[in-house]
């Protein structure tokens, strides 16, 4: 009888060392996967930002003042009869 209780007794204390190990481990597994959610939804909102500014510059890119400020900026060209002023100090 002694025996019968001493066995209950630890097939019930193993039992429930089991089932709070499993909830640690699948709390850890919750944690993780709604750490990396939040990291994607960031990552999916900046995708967005960029896709709308690249859809603004496809909606501009015919524009006369889209064309002169990329000539100024990436080619360095300028009107006639424009002064162009030059940091030397940079």
């Amino acid at each position: 009888m002694k025996i019968k209780k001493i066995v209950k007794k630890f097939f019930v204390l193993a039992i429930l060392l089991y089932v709070s190990i499993t909830f640690i481990n699948q709390q850890k597994s919750l944690n993780a996967y709604s750490n990396e959610k939040l990291a994607l939804k960031e990552k999916i909102e900046a995708q967005e930002e960029h896709h709308k500014s690249l859809l603004a510059t496809k909606e501009n890119i015919s524009s006369p003042e889209y064309i002169e400020q990329l000539a100024r900026e990436k080619l360095d060209m300028y009107l006639p009869n424009e002064r162009v002023y030059i940091d030397i100090s940079q």
